[in-house]
């Protein structure tokens, strides 16, 4: 490599890590306001378990259509990963959990209806030879709760109805800004056993129209908002995953740009060097 290609090479490389930079300062911010949404959504959530927790704890043998466990027939699988890439091996995990689920049920001879979230996971779930639902398709990097409530409560009907047997929502979670790791979660039927039962009084509550009505009011809410919370989660392990991916490619840019100016420098040392050497062989012949 001569020094101009070497010259050439290393204004490439900074120019690629001007735009890795940018794209880390952008990924910080959204990261930054997907930790405050879901740190804001939680404490409404947390609330909401926690009341229907107590309604629990003193409606002993309630039950709900959506808690019956029956034989699985056919599932409905959630599968959420991002639209672009750029963000390491995010989406490689998520998709990877997404296949060993599916054969999973293709082995069981379940049948299975795959809602995806995100360009990546819908060619992936597209490459499988699957037909994937796209309700869900827009809420990957800004789930907007409305939309998701929706799906939510037509997978619940159809639960009722028997048309479904099972919901499971795979996605990537948001352990901290440099972990991340996919998960499953049962959102169908639902677990009425919560953690928060352990550590709550028996109180005999006196509720108008009725306890029924109310659980029956509040599981529903309790479903819709387990599946927002999962798309948060995903949206957050997402921007942290690709702040991490961009961090990487800024600090390999950086080491390579130093690699390159070595070689130039060393390179345009020799040809300083031979120039001399000439000059001095040119006057030694005179």
């Amino acid at each position: 490599m001569n020094l101009r290609e070497v010259r050439d090479r290393i204004a490439s490389v900074k120019s690629t890590q001007k735009i890795t930079a940018a794209m880390k300062l952008v990924s910080s911010a959204k990261l930054r306001r997907a930790q405050m949404a879901i740190e804001g959504f939680s404490h409404y959530s947390d609330k909401l378990n926690g009341l229907l927790a107590s309604f629990l704890t003193s409606s002993a043998g309630f039950t709900t259509e959506l808690a019956a466990e029956r034989d699985c027939k056919k599932a409905v699988v959630i599968a959420v990963a991002s639209d672009t890439g750029l963000c390491g091996t995010f989406n490689a995990n998520v998709i990877n959990r997404m296949r060993a689920v599916l054969e999973g049920y293709k082995t069981s001879n379940i049948d299975v209806e795959v809602y995806v979230v995100g360009k990546k996971m819908y060619d992936a779930v597209r490459k499988l030879g699957y037909s994937p639902r796209e309700e869900l398709m827009s809420q990957s990097s800004t789930p907007q709760y409305n939309d998701i409530a929706a799906v939510a409560r037509e997978l619940m009907e159809r639960f009722r109805s028997g048309g479904i047997d099972r919901v499971e929502v795979i996605h990537s979670h948001f352990k901290s800004a440099a972990k991340q790791e996919p998960l499953n979660e049962m959102l169908l039927p639902i677990e009425l056993k919560m953690a928060e039962m352990e550590t709550l009084p028996t109180t005999d509550y006196i509720v108008e129209p009725g306890r029924e009505v109310l659980l029956n009011a509040l599981v529903p809410k309790v479903v819709e908002l387990r599946l927002f919370t999962a798309l948060l989660d995903a949206a957050a392990a997402e921007h942290a995953a690709r702040v991490l991916a961009m961090q990487v490619a800024t600090d390999n840019a950086t080491d390579l740009i130093s690699e390159l100016t070595l070689e130039y420098n060393k390179g345009r040392q020799q040809a300083i060097t031979n120039e001399l050497l000439d000059i001095m062989s040119g006057k030694g012949s005179l």
